[in-house]
């Protein structure tokens, strides 16, 4: 690629990475004033062990992302293994026999078929006399006359959101739309519980979920709020009776959130919540010059470059097999870890469909660092997101692009 084109496309996206800049101010004030507020020291940094009895470091984080997301309570653990783990978590906390968990974004992500039962498993919610309904978008939004039909015709324990896309073609979902969905629901029937799933969401906008009048929201520290400093875990914020239930899920009850040891972890989350506004602000950016380089290369891209933005996934539709798989390989040419592995379709667990994934990150599978992904499946669209720096992110999608030609 020329240097012209490449002035071309930052000239084109200065205004858009205005908008980023002041996101993360925004942002970042609200951390800093949570960890102010929470008199964060450096003996929080301490660590426990065994059964984890008074950790004051980690009840100390979990206040804090209670301030940041303006919840009632927060479970902040080492002990998810996933975003997933804890979307799991949740759900068997939140649901028992006979109960009806509802989705109004479609079909989750592929990793939740064995969880609610699409796929057998009887481990599964279904597995326990946990029923399951769905409803689909309609042109990238909620299906609003469906879900009232739904929740008439049903006694729904819990609805579901999922804001992010995954592994779908639709549009990732803004705050704007969450909220207005949950005012309905809650004129409909105020005792169902709304539950988003944030992954991926996390500071794109100057709201959370809880603050539009989610009941409980969930994510992944290996994405946004770890801010690549997490080595792990996840969390789940909402409404403390909630948070009460999942906390004794994850441990077991009558103990709940006051077993689990960090393990001397706390630094690397307080850290990297730290950081986060500024990495996810990075990731945006980078996902904004991605668009703006595809587009005018000529490839579908979603969302444009100067969309408003829910998450910080960036999808680019190939309509090509070689194509997805030369644009993976060339962003994990362009990482600092692994960089001399070739990645290729292969099965992963949870998914039906071979994927490739490029991932050369510091923590395995971290997607707040940069890494595109994506299933040997028509379209054959690249899911990319994250970037610990604009720098480093417009760097490795220049030469990913580059290798398309070679």
């Amino acid at each position: 690629m020329s240097e012209d084109l490449i002035k071309k496309i930052d000239l084109k996206i200065k205004d858009e990475l205005s908008k980023v800049d002041e996101l993360e101010r925004i942002n970042s004030e609200k951390v800093l004033s949570a960890f102010i507020k929470e008199q964060v020291a450096e003996t929080d940094f301490n660590s426990t062990t065994g059964y984890g009895y008074n950790d004051v470091g980690r009840d100390k984080i979990e206040k804090i992302y209670a301030d940041i997301f303006k919840a009632e309570s927060a479970l902040v653990r080492n002990q998810f293994i996933s975003g997933s783990h804890a979307l799991t978590v949740a759900f068997f906390a939140l649901l028992r026999p006979g109960d009806t968990l509802l989705s109004i974004t479609g079909k989750p992500y592929d990793t939740m078929d064995e969880v609610i039962g699409l796929v057998d498993n009887k481990s599964s919610l279904k597995s326990f006399g946990i029923d399951y309904l769905q409803v689909d978008l309609i042109n990238n939004d909620f299906d609003y006359d469906k879900i009232k039909e739904v929740i008439t015709a049903n006694k729904i324990k819990v609805i579901e959101i999922q804001r992010s896309k995954g592994y779908s073609t639709r549009c990732s979902l803004t705050i704007d739309k969450v909220e207005s969905v949950i005012k309905f629901i809650k004129s409909i029937d105020k005792d169902i519980i709304i539950m988003v799933d944030n992954c991926y969401c996390e500071f794109v906008s100057e709201k959370e979920p809880i603050e539009v009048g989610a009941d409980i929201a969930v994510g992944s520290l290996i994405k946004n709020l770890g801010g690549g400093i997490a080595p792990n875990g996840a969390y789940i914020v909402g409404r403390s009776d909630l948070i009460n239930l999942c906390a004794e899920r994850l441990t077991l009850p009558g103990e709940g959130s006051e077993v689990g040891p960090s393990l001397g972890i706390n630094r690397q989350l307080l850290q990297g919540l730290f950081l986060a506004p500024s990495v996810v602000a990075s990731s945006l950016k980078t996902a904004i010059f991605t668009s703006a380089l595809l587009e005018e290369l000529g490839y579908n891209v979603e969302p444009k470059y100067n969309e408003k933005r829910a998450d910080i996934v960036q999808n680019i539709i190939f309509n090509d097999e070689k194509l997805l798989i030369k644009y993976t390989q060339g962003i994990q040419a362009n990482s600092p870890i692994d960089s001399n592995s070739l990645p290729i379709p292969d099965d992963m667990p949870g998914y039906t469909d071979k994927v490739i994934m490029a991932s050369g990150s510091f923590t395995q599978g971290s997607s707040i660092e940069l890494s595109c992904d994506g299933p040997l499946r028509s379209p054959y669209i690249a899911y990319q997101q994250g970037s610990l720096t604009y720098t480093y992110g417009r760097l490795a999608v220049i030469n990913a692009v580059n290798n398309l030609k070679s």
